[in-house]
């Protein structure tokens, strides 16, 4: 066990001090990655991505992009395979990850080709000019359904899309089960969602030839053991691949180490193209295409006694990690793995784990990665236990939890919860948190015929993963092989110049923690100095810095980790210069202390020296300073040896903190909407010694947020055929502050033995607690026993009111067509114009007068009488693109009708439909045009709002009709578009 022995107490740390980074992001000077320069010549990149969720590429025509002017390069798949190496896969598994689609496309949005060019309009112009044909596959999106070898396989090699099975076992569950007095289970199939930082990926790559090393300066939060992962698939050692990370990120939330296979794209890109290269994601692919927590479907059950103890639980996971299972995944499966019972003291575990690839984005860390998909189980489940046994689950909660005095706690899959007093900290939630009035509240407002429910949720936070918990999903065997992986490892440099400043640089890069802040306030405390007496750097360069595969901004690691071994780093200089001080003060070092800024005897403060003289004597009189005393630099590294490897019974101590939620909430909900409004929401937190409370408030109330948003709002949703469905927020519902009410926020404090300041993370712990919290009060409230996220008010209202019947009289809706999945378009409608039927109809089978009325073409070949290629470029909301239209005409009735049949792809999406124009004279010798369209789109421009598609497709619908009225020499007759707009299309 670790004997550091934390601070205990400090002057800077513990106060709410003002945020050395506002000063520069609150008036638009922060320096992200789009806004550092660039060098002279430096490219830009746009992406081609796939608008199928499963489909062989046949064809890849690039000639007309290439001689586009500006254009420099069109990449494809084989540039890039010849070019890199696949990248690695954290899993014993035959496949093959590349960050580019290679023969085949597995999902919406995966990459199919690079375009390079002199600057982003022209890179984007050039995606319009190149072409690619599919063949279109069965996909496989749910996961249930991928474990049926029947159906697609998404990797030939693999011969199935289950990618690792493993089953665990600890205890003995097989006996508590047959021993108990009820089995209570739950299935639960956790959605997909993502964080959605405020700035989206960028990367500017750097090649040398001379070298033969790359530069890559970008907005990758970490974990670096993935910088390893990006060396190899480059084919460079890693001392020849420098990555930089900018001074300041909009956010991360995990999300951004999702940034790497990019980072090998335009690596190669630079490479081939001779000159530096620049790609900045935009908002639709990041929604598209960049990972998003995995979603999971679980199976729980629990050994329980008639008065509510659990005595084992028995879980049975699968993981949907997407197309590819790329690095570090499936982390997320098995970062929670030593936490499995949670807050609670159970024994007996049974695990069942099983990964599955699905024609879905690959996914990747997101904020609590693993935890909220583990809590959301736990945390129903103990709810229906006390629903099924007729108890409070209040109860159920306290007589499971962790004992008073039971830490260190060992969990039966490994886990060393290293302090706390969760029954004393849960008493005062219920007790500050107005637990007794909040049930008063609920039964008033049950009285009155509302629908209120109480939602309770226990919970462990881990922090500072042990690096070796990811090994777990190999077998004892398998990770003798490969050799151990464990612990964690924090960085840190304190330096001193000649003026006695000192300089603080960690091995980790902040995405709005505010790591400049804390460190100053620690490295104040050690030295006594106020934290504006020092200067704190935040960017990291792996070619200059003190770093390790460990290093990085996750798992809530920085006031445990990052700041600790600021402290340890600092802790060393301090006794150098304390010893020199001693010299030349002439009394013990024992006798030396820091403060108000001079280094002084503590029985007599007036044989003092200034700490910014007594600093830079190592660089005006070296030869006065014993070597040994030298204090021109140190760095810490700090590895806390609580953080061993899997053992051979698969027991792992996953991550080295845990504090400790409890979480309890009051909402209501409409009963005519199915809205949900949160009355009340408590939250306590054990985050351990806690360094700058205001951060810690700011850290809690984000989580919480996102934890809303994952709750209520958002979901990453796939329509059958694989089409994303929700890529702009006009889909995918991103909760705002008018959304988020303030959480009242508790805190009791047990600080760490393990961590050199006590302190524990608390940077995520919303995200697991929060969602399970709200599905459980919204079930209390509605009396129902399955509830799945988001709790949308569709989904409650359907709850309150039984399923919506069809109305009576209603029109049914057309047939179609279409292929399953993507986004349905109907309508009908008429136009009126001056010249006859027979004029209209030569004018509609006239290729060139069909180009001058098209919207958006830019041209239109005639291959017979009834058959027309256009290539067009068209708008819907923010998605704009050019695509190529094949339409062939059928049952002409000439000159009364006639019926189009068309398909459009392109790289923002494809389309189909049909369509039945009917011509009648009118008395005064003009035509009347009824039209009817039945169409389906899919690929991005399907993830466009429905109300936008709507709009936009009688938009164009009307530019074509008023484009031929003037064609003809007429003008839609007055009325039209009333008509048009008040429903007839």
């Amino acid at each position: 066990m670790n004997s550091v022995t934390p601070i205990k107490s400090a002057s800077w740390c513990g106060q709410s001090v003002e945020r050395v980074e506002d000063a520069a992001l609150l008036t638009g000077r922060g320096r992200f990655v789009d806004d550092l320069g660039v060098r002279p010549g430096t490219l830009h990149a746009a992406i081609l991505r796939s608008p199928h969720a499963h489909a062989t590429i046949t064809a890849i025509r690039t000639d007309a992009a290439r001689q586009m002017p500006g254009v420099v390069a069109i990449l494809t798949g084989p540039d890039i395979t010849a070019n890199s190496a696949s990248l690695p896969v954290g899993v014993r598994a035959p496949i093959e990850c590349w960050p580019i689609a290679v023969d085949r496309v597995r999902y919406v949005g995966e990459p199919v080709a690079i375009a390079v060019a002199e600057s982003r309009y022209l890179a984007e112009d050039a995606l319009d000019l190149i072409e690619v044909d599919y063949e279109t596959l069965p996909p496989v999106i749910d996961p249930l359904a991928a474990l049926d070898n029947a159906g697609p396989i998404l990797h030939a090699a693999l011969g199935s899309n289950l990618v690792n099975e493993r089953h665990f076992r600890y205890g003995d569950p097989e006996q508590a089960f047959a021993q108990a007095a009820r089995k209570i289970s739950v299935t639960i199939r956790y959605p997909r969602n993502s964080c959605t930082p405020i700035e989206t990926y960028g990367i500017v790559a750097e090649y040398d030839p001379g070298e033969d090393a790359y530069d890559v300066l970008t907005n990758f939060m970490g974990p670096f053991s993935l910088h390893s992962v990006m060396a190899r698939a480059l084919k460079v050692p890693g001392n020849r691949f420098r990555l930089r990370t900018p001074p300041d990120s909009g956010g991360s939330f995990g999300v951004k180490q999702g940034v790497f296979p990019y980072v090998v794209l335009m690596g190669v890109a630079a490479r081939l193209c001779g000159r530096p290269v620049k790609w900045i994601e935009d908002r639709l692919e990041h929604l598209a295409a960049s990972v998003s927590a995995t979603n999971r479907v679980t199976t729980l059950e629990a050994a329980v006694d008639a008065g509510g103890r659990i005595k084992a639980l028995s879980y049975d996971q699968i993981e949907d990690v997407g197309a590819h299972i790329r690095a570090p995944e499936p982390a997320t499966l098995y970062r929670m793995h030593g936490n499995l019972t949670g807050a609670y003291d159970i024994r007996h575990v049974a695990v069942r784990n099983r990964v599955v690839v699905t024609n879905k984005t690959p996914t990747g860390l997101n904020r609590g990665f693993g935890g909220p998909q583990v809590y959301f189980a736990l945390e129903r489940l103990v709810q229906q236990i006390a629903i099924e046994l007729g108890l409070d689950p209040l109860d159920v909660i306290r007589k499971n939890l962790i004992p008073s005095g039971a830490f260190p706690y060992r969990t039966a899959s490994g886990a060393l919860l290293d302090s706390g007093d969760y029954v004393k900290a849960f008493d005062l939630a219920l007790a500050d948190g107005g637990f007794d009035e909040l049930r008063k509240r609920q039964a008033q407002a049950r009285a009155e015929g509302r629908l209120y429910g109480i939602g309770l949720t226990a919970a462990v936070e881990p922090s500072v993963s042990n690096m070796g918990y990811i090994t777990t999903v190999l077998t004892p065997e398998e990770r003798r092989k490969a050799g151990p992986k464990n612990g964690a490892q924090a960085t840190a440099t304190i330096s001193l110049d000649p003026l006695g400043s000192v300089s603080v640089h960690v091995a980790s890069a902040p995405a709005g923690q505010g790591h400049r802040t804390v460190l100053a306030q620690i490295v104040a405390d050690a030295f006594g100095l106020k934290p504006s007496d020092i200067r704190v750097v935040a960017e990291l360069d792996t070619a200059r810095d003190a770093w390790s595969i460990a290093s990085g901004n996750y798992s809530s690691r920085f006031a445990a980790a990052v700041g600790g071994a600021a402290h340890l780093a600092a802790g060393k200089i301090k006794a150098k210069l304390a010893r020199t001080a001693a010299a030349q003060l002439n009394v013990p070092a024992s006798e030396i202390e820091f403060a108000h800024g001079r280094i002084r005897a503590r029985g007599n403060p007036d044989n003092a020296i200034s700490f910014s003289r007594l600093a830079a004597a190592s660089h005006w009189s070296p030869g006065l300073v014993p070597e040994e005393n030298q204090a021109l630099r140190e760095t810490a590294f700090w590895t806390p040896p609580e953080l061993t490897p899997p053992n051979e019974q698969d027991e792992i101590n996953s991550s080295l903190c845990h504090g400790f939620i409890f979480d309890f909430c009051g909402v209501e909900i409409d009963r005519i909407t199915g809205a949900v409004r949160i009355d009340k929401y408590v939250t306590m937190h054990d985050c351990g010694r806690i360094l700058h409370p205001g951060m810690v408030e700011g850290q809690v109330t984000g989580g919480f947020a996102h934890a809303v948003g994952a709750a209520l709002y958002e979901e990453f949703a796939y329509g059958p055929d694989g089409a994303f469905l929700t890529g702009t927020f006009a889909d995918y519902l991103v909760p705002t502050a008018t959304e988020v009410p303030s959480p009242v926020i508790l805190h009791f404090e047990t600080p760490s033995p393990f961590t050199p300041l006590g302190t524990k993370g608390v940077g995520e712990g919303n995200c697991m607690s929060t969602p399970v919290c709200l599905a459980n009060a919204v079930a209390d409230a509605l009396g129902i026993d399955a509830v799945d996220l988001p709790l949308t008010p569709a989904k409650i209202a359907a709850f309150v009111h039984g399923e919506e019947k069809p109305q009576r009289h209603a029109k049914p809706a057309p047939a179609t067509s279409a292929k399953a999945g993507g986004r349905a378009l109907r309508g009908q409608g008429e136009a009126r114009v001056a010249a006859s039927p027979e004029a209209v109809w030569e004018m509609l089978l006239d290729a060139n007068t069909l180009a001058s009325i098209i919207p958006g073409a830019h041209g239109v070949q005639k291959l017979s009488d009834t058959h027309f290629k256009a290539d067009v470029t068209l708008g819907v909301g923010p998605v704009t693109g050019r695509y190529k239209a094949d339409i062939q005409l059928s049952d002409l009735v000439r000159p009364k009708s006639v019926t189009l049949a068309g398909v459009v792809t392109g790289a923002l999406g494809d389309g189909r439909g049909t369509g039945r124009i009917t011509l009648t004279p009118t008395d005064n010798g003009g035509t009347t045009l009824a039209y009817d369209y039945d169409a389906e789109i899919g690929g991005k421009v399907a993830s466009i709002g429905g109300r936008l598609l709507d709009g936009a497709a009688k938009m164009v619908i009307r530019q074509f009709f008023t484009a031929l009225a003037r064609k003809t020499g007429g003008a839609p007759k007055r009325g039209f578009f009333a008509r048009w707009f008040g429903g007839g299309a």
